[in-house]
């Protein structure tokens, strides 16, 4: 009997050709090499489980030497030999080796009959020979640093230079297996061979060290220049040059395994932003920011402090959502004016400036005004105005750095994120590309993080609870579905493959409906449904590709976030570079919404006991008439050169209609043009009441949109947004789908066509498509991402059959049968 071997990589590419390098080395011995390494499809990461059922598969009784690539390879493979049974742990080997190298050494050294112990030792010193061979003396292979020829066999007598360039063709780019494949060609050659990234301009590296090849950064499309010297340069040139041309042997068409049942530990988590993530784990610790100690000064010099703190916080803050408007959107980038706004709020400034006038320090004036208000926000009835409390204390924490000295890190997390809340700043940093998923102890979908992760098309999923974000913590691995709330803790391979399915039929379908996303959205017995983008700004309208309209647009981007209303000028310029940016589709703009729940600073607003039954939408533009009149004169404006539509929101009376209406006919005399031919007038239908006497509405307006998001919480007395009532604020109640229902019969009796739109959360839902279609919606606004991935699945509804599930969903005891229907 002979020992066996365990190679543990983070690529599965790598471990298998590690393997089959190091079999081709034994000269027809047999040894045991198991792989545990990689993902089927070509990702990277390591698994716990899946590396103690390869130790024990090449545990024969003499021992197992396991090799491991780097990071957490060898964290997995610690905590894989204390879930085998003792007396294989004790036969077994962690060896430091190098992976390839390393393997070869061993497994040749085991076939000869060596001990655990003798395998290891000899396995560690595969570099040796390399070492000795380049001429290094200890200081490691292919330091960058290294002169042409010092650390290569070429001489003097045989220095003649060689060169090539090649594109990097594998999608994942010069990762470890095409990086060792690399390497491996170079081997035996009498060359010293550099590399170097011609895309990035970047430092040679030598061919000869794998770890140096991966400092390349060598991504896919990128081009590489080889520069060789020795009497076998030009076949070290020729090697690598075929090599690329061969793709490094990416050919891997293998199909993704079948899907199969998985546990799933879930808890309580609340899916904040759809998708699939799967990767290792990125822990977040929150840093608990201390007032730093008093510094000595006069209150002249403390201000000056907390002035120059706060100056370079704003700055900060301003590069934060310049960068967020331009990657995500104006809309979700409107989210750091509050806290621009609040590092020049006049009361926190008094305020702290009065306690630093009778002797304060300034980091310590700053910290007390604002925990206060953080407080005051933390103890509002509203969870919208709630979670607004994070981010005080995000400016709280800024601040008291800039006054402590300390820089602020960059937010660059590789991996799935576990943290216990995130900030806005620390959401818009975060590059999706290297973050599958966010995993969050607490938070709620409608705080400004999870907006932002959503924007971003990162997956999320909050409220997880402390006790499931420490497990996830300590995880090697993590797969996390952002639509459904699942967070699994170091999956299984049929876990993963389930995931892995969900993820490859995600991509599959989006690619699909990205192809036709132009198409018209027509349900397969020819009922054409429009699907049009919810907007914030012109640069939303420009990211939404294949939207048939705008179909509501925030018009509060021109109001929020300053110290005056906007002019009619100002906003006119902005509506139309919207209509613009639509390029002759219809747009649909909803009057001001803002109230006490959403204030501006320049109108007096009472405080409310519940400002979402208060002072708010229509309400609030009658009551300030100017506001109405100067925005609804840009409108029309707007709307003689572009197809617009005006829409009104929180209607819960006729009489507010006519009001509405009458407000109009008093712009469009005062802008002096006439009535514009393509202006339509519509209202949202976001209270119960206004759905019920749809009816009464329909003869004034030519559109119906429900905003279901407020319906929701109207209907069924739970606040939007409120994480401990997460499961009941569901659109598809059954109550909430009659009140969808009566709205359609409603517009159904007057004597011309009355569209019902649905442009709340819901319509986004792709599962709930079918059933809006069959009751009777015939528009669709979604987020600009969305509008693809929503006209598919239009064009899958059959009407008919979509009228059945509606029925059958409206007769429904709750919104979890309705789901369970729709599946």
């Amino acid at each position: 009997m002979t020992l066996g071997l365990v190679v543990v990589s983070h690529s599965r590419a790598l471990g298998e050709a590690a393997k089959a390098l190091a079999g081709e080395m034994l000269a027809g011995g047999t040894l045991a090499i198991e792989v545990a390494a990689g993902l089927d499809d070509g990702g990277f990461g390591t698994d716990a489980v899946a590396i103690s059922e390869a130790i024990a598969r090449a545990d024969d009784g003499d021992g197992v030497v396991v090799l491991m690539d780097l990071g957490s390879a060898v964290l997995s493979a610690e905590l894989a030999l204390e879930l085998v049974d003792d007396d294989v742990r004790e036969r077994a080997v962690l060896c430091a080796a190098p992976l390839v190298e390393g393997l070869v050494i061993a497994a040749v050294t085991a076939v000869g009959g060596a001990s655990a112990a003798e395998v290891a030792a000899e396995a560690a010193r595969a570099l040796d020979a390399k070492t000795v061979h380049l001429g290094q003396d200890g200081s490691g292979p292919g330091e960058s640093d290294a002169q042409p020829g010092e650390n290569g066999p070429a001489s003097e007598e045989s220095a003649s230079e060689e060169h090539g360039v090649f594109t990097v063709r594998p999608a994942h780019g010069l990762h470890a297996r095409p990086a060792a494949l690399l390497v491996q060609a170079l081997r035996g050659l009498d060359a010293d061979v550099r590399l170097r990234n011609l895309t990035l301009d970047g430092p040679e590296v030598s061919g000869a060290s794998l770890s140096k090849v991966a400092t390349l950064g060598a991504r896919q499309g990128h081009d590489v220049a080889v520069r060789a010297r020795g009497a076998d340069a030009a076949d070290a040139v020729r090697r690598l040059l075929d090599l690329a041309d061969d793709g490094f042997g990416e050919h891997d068409d293998a199909p993704a395994p079948p899907p199969t049942e998985a546990p799933v530990w879930t808890g309580r988590p609340i899916p904040a932003s759809p998708g699939i993530g799967i990767g290792p784990v990125r822990a977040v610790e929150t840093a608990a920011v201390t007032v730093p100690a008093a510094r000595p000064g006069s209150p002249s010099e403390q201000r000056g402090r907390l002035d120059e703190a706060r100056s370079g916080v704003r700055e900060h803050l301003q590069r934060v959502r310049d960068r967020a408007a331009r990657e995500i959107g104006e809309t979700e980038a409107a989210i750091f004016d509050a806290q621009l706004l609040l590092l020049d709020d006049p009361d926190v400034l008094a305020d702290t400036g009065a306690r630093i006038d009778a002797g304060a320090d300034a980091a310590r004036a700053w910290a007390d005004v604002l925990d206060e208000v953080e407080q005051t926000l933390a103890d509002a009835a509203e969870e919208y105005v709630r979670a607004r409390a994070g981010d005080v204390r995000d400016v709280r924490d800024q601040v008291l750095r800039a006054l402590g000295g300390v820089v602020e890190r960059a937010a660059e997390p590789d991996g799935i994120v576990v943290a216990d809340d995130l900030t806005p700043a620390a959401a818009a940093a975060l590059d999706p590309a290297r973050t599958p998923a966010v995993v969050l102890a607490g938070g709620s979908p409608t705080a400004h993080a999870a907006i932002l992760l959503r924007g971003r098309g990162v997956p999320a999923v909050v409220g997880v609870g402390a006790v499931l974000a420490a497990r996830a913590r300590e995880a090697a691995v993590l797969a996390v579905d952002g639509s459904t709330g699942e967070v699994v803790i170091d999956p299984d391979p049929a876990t993963l493959g389930v995931f892995r399915e969900r993820a490859a039929a995600r991509r599959r379908r989006l690619d699909g409906a990205l192809e036709r996303a132009r198409e018209p959205a027509v349900t397969r017995d020819g009922t054409t449904v429009l699907v049009g983008a919810n907007l914030g700004s012109a640069g939303d309208a420009r990211d939404a590709v294949g939207a048939d309209l705008a179909g509501l647009v925030r018009t509060e981007f021109c109001f929020l976030g300053r110290d005056s209303a906007p002019d009619v000028d100002e906003q006119e310029a902005a509506y139309r570079a919207i209509a613009e940016a639509m390029d002759g589709r219809r747009t649909t703009l909803r009057t001001l919404d803002v109230g006490g729940d959403k204030p501006l600073d320049y109108l007096s607003m009472p405080r409310e006991a519940n400002p979402f039954l208060g002072v708010r939408g229509l309400r609030l533009a009658l009551a300030h008439p100017q506001l109405l009149a100067d925005q609804l004169q840009a409108i029309v404006r707007v709307a003689h050169d572009h197809p617009l539509d005006v829409m009104v929101p929180m209607v819960a009376t006729v009489d507010e209609l006519v009001a509405a209406r009458r407000a109009l006919d008093e712009a469009i005399g005062t802008v002096g043009r006439g009535r514009p031919a393509a202006l339509r007038v519509g209202i949202m239908v976001e209270i119960p009441a206004a759905a019920l006497k749809a009816a009464a509405f329909a003869p004034l307006v030519d559109f119906l949109s429900i905003g279901t998001n407020d319906l929701t919480q109207y209907a069924l007395a739970v606040e939007r947004g409120n994480d401990e009532l997460a499961a009941l604020a569901d659109p598809l109640d059954p109550g909430v789908l009659a009140l969808i229902a009566a709205t359609v019969a409603g517009a159904a009796r007057a004597d011309h066509d009355v569209l019902v739109a649905v442009c709340g959360e819901v319509a986004g839902d792709e599962q709930a498509v079918a059933l809006l279609i069959g009751l009777g919606v015939r528009e669709l606004s979604v987020a600009p991402a969305a509008v693809a991935s929503v006209k598919q699945a239009v064009r899958e509804v059959e009407l008919d059959r979509a009228r059945e599930v509606a029925a059958a969903a409206l007769a429904c005891p709750d919104a979890q049968a309705v789901r369970a229907l729709l599946d």
